[in-house]
């Protein structure tokens, strides 16, 4: 039995319940793995008081310290972070809050691994505890930890000296893999792990229906993200001017939703552009099902989960050429990776809208990406640490 001892600072709460939504899904396939057995740490970065009463942090006041999520032995410790700081000292911060709770933690659960899930501060602390500890550890890398934080002036150091440091590297694609290299990262270590999606759930459904269930008749552009600059939800509302008749839906919440707000009713387009806020999970399938054409113009992504998750339900993506974007756009029928440029994505949904493909065909392209396929790389690559350092 594979013992497996997943942190991750990006896994869902009851306050957040889509915060690292495909962490807890992959995490959730390798517990069900019959030789693993699986203990889940979701630190909570907290600042001290009277900050910690304030915004988005009070909420997590008031989660459990340790809880059952979803079937998974969750523990949640908070950490002290420092605003101001640039977080070069999260890592440090997590490592002392973490020796006394996992010292304790291994008197019932003597895990044999280390698996962090995202790169900072999770990597640098998964490295630290693992020679305290004397387990292997796996860090992955997924997009911004490696885009932020490896280039940021406070916590770059911390992200490579990690990177070198662990037993075993993951990547969400090979673009991210080449990424990692070219922060000094020995490419031959890291393993491109890619993300899985449930066809199951995600899958075509008539679209006319589907369409009628967010009061839309024409067509229906729809784009997935947080809202912040380097998700581009600016440069696909500018394309709606050109597109005359359709409309587009606009899944998510963050701190642009100000500046898209104004800029909706700029261009005159309120009756046209909606953001929806923050759509649950569970509601993707149905949007991504209604929508003609899947929309994001990212300036950086590993391998977006709504790229595939789009794919599933047989609806074609115009993204950038951001990360893994050329892994997941391998034939005409699925999409089109475009300059980031607002008359670019215009052109190309535009195209995609007068000569549509078939469902299945553009559901093909997401065969490959399966949570079964993810948990039997994830397992093979755990294990073999553990085997090596035995």
């Amino acid at each position: 039995m594979l013992r497996v001892l997943t942190l991750s600072t990006l896994f869902p709460d009851a306050s957040r319940p889509n915060f690292g939504v495909f962490v807890e899904r992959q995490t959730l396939g390798l517990a069900a793995h019959p030789n693993v057995d699986l203990r889940v740490v979701a630190p909570l970065g907290v600042p001290p008081w009277p900050l910690s009463r304030h915004g988005h942090y009070a909420p997590l006041a008031a989660l459990p310290e340790r809880e059952v999520w979803k079937g998974l032995d969750t523990l949640r410790p908070r950490f002290r972070t420092w605003p101001g700081t640039a977080g070069r000292f999260h890592a440090g911060a997590l490592v002392r809050r973490l020796i006394p709770l996992l010292t304790a933690l291994r008197c019932e659960f003597r895990f044999d691994v280390i698996d962090a899930e995202f790169f900072f501060p999770d990597g640098p602390a998964a490295v630290a505890l693992g020679r305290h500890f004397g387990v292997p550890v796996s860090i992955k890398a997924r997009g911004a930890d490696i885009h932020h934080w490896g280039g940021a002036p406070a916590t770059a150091a911390q992200v490579i000296a990690a990177g070198q440091a662990a037993d075993g590297l993951l990547a969400v694609s090979q673009a991210m893999r080449a990424d990692m290299a070219a922060l000094g990262l020995a490419e031959s270590r890291i393993r491109v792990h890619h993300t899985g999606v449930d066809l199951d759930r995600f899958g075509p459904r008539d679209r006319v229906t589907a369409k009628a269930a967010y009061g839309v008749a024409g067509p229906l552009i729809v784009s997935l993200g947080a809202l912040i600059p380097r998700k581009g939800h600016d440069l696909v509302v500018s394309t709606m001017a050109s597109l005359p008749g359709a409309t587009l839906l606009i899944a998510g919440e963050g701190p642009a939703r100000g500046a898209l707000t104004a800029q909706i009713a700029a261009l005159g387009l309120a009756d046209r552009v909606r953001l929806l806020g923050s759509v649950p999970h569970g509601d993707l399938p149905a949007l991504l099902g209604a929508a003609d054409v899947m929309a994001l113009a990212s300036a950086s992504e590993g391998l977006a989960n709504a790229w595939v998750e789009a794919l599933a339900c047989g609806t074609p993506i115009v993204i950038t050429g951001a990360g893994g974007a050329a892994e997941v756009v391998t034939e005409r029928a699925v999409g089109r990776i475009v300059n980031r440029t607002a008359p670019a994505f215009a052109e190309a949904i535009g195209a995609v809208l007068a000569d549509p493909p078939s469902a299945q065909q553009v559901r093909r392209g997401a065969a490959r990406f399966t949570w079964a396929a993810n948990t039997a790389a994830l397992y093979d690559h755990l294990s073999g640490l553990v085997s090596t350092r035995r």
